[in-house]
């Protein structure tokens, strides 16, 4: 159920969490349920994870090195794991136990995926080769070479007759597993292959490339079908809709919306996932999933309120005749995949298998790694809920139907609501401002001088009355003398905005969380790092005011994140928050305003001094920021007050730069 608080966002951050003791190297969502994830990491550990839940379900352990890819099997009761060592692990997630080791792969394993009704799974490897492997018998059935460089993405058809497999070589190859030889293969892409799709019912294959580009080929005429316009940043992930009407790509910090036929965008979408890594639908709402270090970030796009084809779904479009294309259907075009009756076992008599698959014993070593493999239950009550459900015969996570809710779409609706429940924070939580696809422009701009908006009142740090509350609120209209609230009616009215303020709240715990557990390990600096990517200013406030507090943990590392953090502050509307701004920047201009000026210039010296040479050019870009702070003091130096003394204050530490 969706927030109360006026209308909701079309995307927005669900979930950021610390997902390893080390670095993430991949993930993946469940593409049956939408609401089960997978993650890989440094620390060699799978660990499941259940969307929009804070806690990890299951942690799977066995490799000795760093997990390079993971994928679920279609029903989510298996998945697989790939690591740079060239090794396959697959899991039995409701008996909690590994199933198989399979090893064969020179290098690192790039990805994966399983048949979609056999038990076979195929991996891509940086050795070039695509081997699909019986699961059953542990052993390797086949190796298609022919790549000449990495196997970034591979996909089995619908009708799991055939394997898409593209990579690093810029080329899409396509196998026929029956007669296991190369059906075509495709080159028109210029730079390498992230990402290849079937579409779910018509013989028509999507990749996506670091060429910017997204192309359709045709799988009956082994021909282009059409390409899109370049997008700002390479294609990481695409998803085609369930029902086949478009393709949804994840790229930088944006959500595209395609048509192949003819070649359209329906809609572009802001959205603050940074590089997207995977999609998945559910719900009628996208998923997308991103990481960064050892974090992972879930975000939530409302299909309800996106354009999938040329019909307008919502809002006015300013130029129509860019959505009102006819639309084919599907069926029409192209013939669509035949899937089995019934589940097959193995592919057909054709496949020529590997001498050693036949009647192959498993190694002593491989019976070890799979004795040494272990899956770890972190949360009893969500594992015996997703994969034993006592309701359900398949082994399938049970679907749920409620949508996860939306915050508000409007800032000053989400403060008004803060506001009313406690002390003034400042929330960074910015709407989706709808675009058109010509509108796009990801060009940052950088301005030394603030640009000139209506000057917002300030909000002291303590009032004699409750901020944003008024007694009328909680009252019957005064025009009505008649009128009685029920108790029903008057309990709504005292929640109101209860609901917003726990999602802020909640999201506001899980960032400082977040931030604690990399702060737990000593590392300031990427403690810093990650509040700053987080867009959520309060969440600084709190980290400096523990850093003002021990002047000791000052670093000139630290300068140039926080700088720019500083200026924020300074313009924030919260008293409280250019308090702990302007304390901030006093700390820094005492104790690094001379060695900045000092290094300015660099001094002669005999050699190369890589410490002196990075010290100069830190003490170059903190001296950049800080110029561009003066105009702020300049204006505000002149207020009345504890403020106006503040800022006079700083203008006289700044004079040293002058």
């Amino acid at each position: 159920m969706a927030a109360s608080a006026g209308p909701t966002k079309i995307t927005w951050k669900l979930q950021e969490f610390v997902a390893h003791s080390g670095n993430v190297t991949c993930l993946m969502l469940g593409k049956n349920s939408g609401r089960l994830l997978a993650t890989g990491g440094e620390d060699c550990r799978v660990n499941l994870w259940s969307v929009s839940k804070p806690n990890c379900i299951m942690s799977l352990t066995g490799h000795s090195t760093p997990v390079e890819c993971i994928q679920f099997k279609d029903s989510e009761e298996l998945v697989v794991a790939g690591s740079q060592s060239g090794s396959l692990r697959i899991w039995d997630l409701e008996a909690a136990k590994i199933l198989r080791t399979l090893s064969g792969h020179k290098s690192n394993i790039c990805s994966l995926d399983f048949h979609p009704f056999g038990e076979f799974v195929a991996s891509g490897s940086m050795d070039t080769n695509v081997k699909l492997w019986d699961i059953r018998r542990k052993g390797c059935v086949m190796t298609y070479k022919g790549h000449t460089n990495a196997v970034r993405c591979l996909r089995f058809s619908p009708d799991g007759r055939w394997i898409a497999a593209a990579g690093d070589d810029s080329t899409v190859k396509l196998w026929d597993l029956s007669a296991a030889k190369i059906l075509t293969e495709f080159t028109d892409h210029t730079g390498p292959v992230n990402t290849v799709e079937f579409h779910p019912n018509e013989y028509l294959l999507a990749s996506g490339s670091s060429d910017r580009t997204i192309k359709f080929w045709d799988l009956e005429k082994f021909k282009m079908v059409s390409c899109t316009e370049v997008e700002s940043t390479p294609v990481r992930c695409i998803l085609f809709n369930p029902d086949g009407s478009c393709l949804y790509s994840g790229s930088q910090d944006s959500l595209h919306v395609y048509g192949w036929e003819p070649p359209r965008c329906f809609d572009v979408l802001p959205v603050n996932w940074g590089r997207a890594a995977d999609l998945a639908i559910c719900s009628n709402q996208l998923i997308g999933a991103s990481f960064s270090q050892v974090t992972v970030s879930t975000f939530v796009v409302d299909l309800n309120r996106v354009k999938k084809t040329g019909s307008i779904v919502q809002g006015v479009v300013e130029d129509e005749k860019l959505f009102n294309l006819p639309v084919t259907k599907g069926a029409a075009i192209r013939r669509n995949y035949e899937r089995p009756l019934t589940t097959c076992s193995r592919p057909q008599s054709k496949v020529k298998e590997e001498p050693e698959s036949e009647g192959r014993i498993p190694s002593a070593e491989e019976e070890k790694d799979d004795k040494e493999s272990t899956a770890e239950i972190r949360n009893p009550e969500e594992y015996k809920e997703i994969f034993q459900p006592q309701n359900a015969i398949a082994r399938t996570p049970p679907r749920r139907t409620d949508p996860f809710p939306a915050p508000p779409e409007d800032d000053t609706i989400l403060a008004k609501e803060v506001e009313k429940v406690t002390a003034p924070t400042e929330i960074y939580s910015p709407g989706v401002k709808r675009l058109q696809p010509d509108q796009l422009n990801f060009t940052p701009t950088a301005t030394s001088t603030p640009v000139s908006q209506p000057e917002a009142p300030i909000i002291p740090i303590a009032k004699n009355e409750p901020i944003g509350l008024k007694v009328a609120d909680f009252l019957p209209p005064q025009n009505n003398k008649l009128a009685d609230l029920s108790d029903e009616d008057a309990v709504s009215q005292i929640r109101k905005g209860h609901d917003t303020m726990c999602v802020v709240l909640t999201s506001r715990f899980k960032n400082l969380d977040t931030v604690r557990a990399v702060w737990t390990t000593g590392d300031v600096k990427t403690s810093i790092d990650s509040a700053v990517t987080m867009n959520d200013l309060a969440i600084i406030v709190d980290i400096l005011n523990i850093i003002n507090l021990k002047p000791a943990l000052w670093k000139l590392d630290l300068c140039p994140s926080i700088i720019p953090q500083i200026d924020k502050l300074l313009q924030s509307k919260y008293e409280s928050y250019v308090q702990t701004g302007c304390t901030s920047l006093k700390l820094i201009l005492q104790r690094f305003g001379p060695l900045m000026a000092d290094n300015l210039v660099p001094s002669p010296s005999i050699g190369v001094d890589i410490t002196r040479e990075e010290r100069h050019q830190k003490c170059k870009l903190c001296y950049k920021q800080l110029k561009n702070l003066l105009p702020i003091l300049q204006n505000k130096a002149g207020l009345s007050g504890r403020q106006g003394s503040a800022f006079r204050e700083l203008q006289l530490l700044m004079a040293a730069f002058e």
